[in-house]
């Protein structure tokens, strides 16, 4: 007999148009080699339709001796910040990351 999820699968997430690019969730990041499926953004050029960049915006440590899909933090929300020169995302611990999207740095947002 299958094992059945936990959990549900995430939510989707809409993604956000700053200055020519989308930046959208990346699903199932672990099938495209990512250590994990939660916190993983895209950026993708509008005119091309063409991945510019990945980047994992925080990181998920997974206990082995639990089930990993009950462990994954999904992101719930992209928002554009900073007068577009960051993108706000927030996760489902209510947690706030902000990508410098020049640098591509991810530092910690402030509440709103």
């Amino acid at each position: 007999m299958e094992e059945q999820p936990k959990r549900a699968a995430p939510k989707p997430v809409a993604p956000v148009e700053i200055d020519q690019v989308r930046y959208e969730v990346v699903r199932r990041a672990r099938a495209r080699g990512f250590g994990q499926d939660g916190g993983v953004i895209a950026a993708i050029d509008l005119a091309t339709g063409k991945e510019l960049w990945t980047l994992v915006v925080y990181r998920t440590a997974h206990d082995k001796n639990e089930e990993r899909d009950v462990q994954e933090r999904y992101i719930t929300r992209l928002s554009p910040a900073n007068d577009h020169a960051a993108l706000r995302v927030e996760d489902e611990a209510r947690r706030a990351f902000l990508v410098d999207l020049k640098t591509r740095e991810v530092s910690q947002a402030d509440e709103k």
